[in-house]
């Protein structure tokens, strides 16, 4: 099904196409775009999609891939002709997980299935995607534990991820060789100290710190700028694929609400974007802002100021999630830019910034989709409000938005670039 729809509020942007992504799977969460298609990973469907986006218009969604039983494949990555997909636990269908305080505040149990018990598939899924509409398997990295969440690849060798392994007290840096893309090989793996409970170590962090896992890392020549949840940042070297090694550890929850979840590079003007995301509704979670560092000293990002907040209307009244989830991560077959931002704001839609002056960002476009009809997300007590999760930016500027109940939106910015 195709359907136009009028944003509930729009600058400098305007809808060109929507998509339920076909057979009840309206939810999404990470999205790559390649030759005129989307690959977009769900959070509840339990599987990954294949959306035909060739004519912006009218995306047409033209393959399902199931995810193993029990599992998610809700994060992917996409470079020439290979896509990476996540594998791991199903963490919202454990019942105490269900509720999102335990599962961002980490009072949920991330091990309570025994290895001898384990039902769900954990690792990383290789596929072809030569041919865009009909995905491949050609290989695929087993670990032992929870899965991995999500990955990081632009090509080469190497890939990376946020991996919950057993013996970890939550998700760590791994490194993978890519060589035979049908053979994955885990090659290194990176801990914060207090992790690593197999050999020992005691959590060694506050109390009132929340989830002290990696989200996922971004990696820009030999440095992974690693977003580690409500434990914010962690610069680490990754020129020993099998042996990396903190550079920098930077905290600043408290007082403000963590949730660190991406940290974008911008190697030209020596920036580094940091995204601490809103998980909690209402803003319960604390002050959540999109931050610039001055990034001139690697061994020493310092903050230079934060993105304004949307302000078109009052959607902390509105309900859910009111903050950041997810920016657009300047992909190499995409859009790559240094001077404006794509970001997800969960209830607030995808809002665009201007970092022309980085002391100073200035929101220049916005695109807020109408409220679902309904949800697919079947926690309880969820209302019945936009979650935009993931965007992203081609060459041309166009917009591929998804969202955890509203389909995929296709959106065009149409202001200054």
């Amino acid at each position: 099904m195709v359907e136009l729809s009028t944003p509930s509020y729009a600058r400098n942007m305007r809808i060109l196409g929507h998509s339920d992504q076909g057979g009840g799977h309206a939810d999404g969460v990470q999205i790559m775009v390649h030759k005129g298609h989307a690959y977009i990973g769900h959070i509840f469907s339990k599987g990954f999609s294949v959306v035909d986006v060739s004519d912006p218009t009218k995306p047409v969604p033209v393959r399902f891939i199931p995810a193993p039983p029990n599992t998610w494949t809700l994060h992917l990555q996409q470079q020439d002709d290979l896509l990476l997909v996540v594998h791991a636990k199903d963490m919202f269908a454990q019942a105490d997980l269900a509720d999102e305080k335990n599962y961002y505040k980490g009072k949920g149990s991330f091990h309570a299935t025994p290895a001898g018990e384990r039902n769900w598939s954990a690792g990383l899924a290789v596929y072809d995607i030569s041919t865009p509409d009909a995905p491949r398997q050609i290989g695929f990295l087993s670990v032992e534990g929870g899965g991995l969440h999500r990955c990081w690849y632009t090509g080469g060798r190497w890939a990376y991820a946020s991996a919950l392994l057993d013996g970890f007290s939550d998700y760590i840096l791994v490194t993978i060789d890519m060589a035979d893309p049908t053979k994955p090989q885990l090659a290194g793996k990176y801990w914060l100290p207090g992790m690593n409970l197999a050999a020992g170590e005691t959590p060694n962090w506050p109390s009132e710190v929340g989830r002290f896992g990696l989200h996922h890392a971004i990696i820009h020549g030999d440095i992974a700028y690693c977003s580690w949840r409500d434990a914010c940042l962690a610069v680490v070297d990754v020129a020993d694929r099998a042996n990396p090694r903190l550079i920098v550890h930077k905290v600043w929850a408290p007082p403000f609400g963590g949730g660190t979840h991406n940290a974008l590079p911008l190697p030209n003007r020596d920036l580094l974007i940091v995204v601490d995301e809103a998980v909690l509704d209402n803003k319960e979670d604390g002050e959540k802002p999109i931050w610039v560092f001055d990034n001139r000293v690697k061994s020493n990002p310092i903050s230079i100021a934060t993105f304004p907040e949307p302000s078109d209307r009052d959607y902390v009244a509105l309900g859910g999630h009111f903050g950041p989830h997810n920016i657009y991560e300047n992909r190499p077959n995409g859009l790559v830019s240094d001077t404006l931002i794509f970001a997800t704001y969960q209830n607030a839609g995808l809002r665009v910034f201007d970092i022309s002056d980085k002391f100073r960002p200035v929101e220049v476009g916005a695109c807020v989709p109408p409220t679902p009809k309904k949800l697919v997300d079947p926690r309880p007590n969820r209302p019945l409000v936009l979650h935009s999760a993931d965007v992203f930016v081609d060459r041309n500027g166009i917009c591929y938005c998804t969202d955890f109940s509203a389909g995929l939106y296709i959106m065009e910015y149409n202001g200054k670039r």
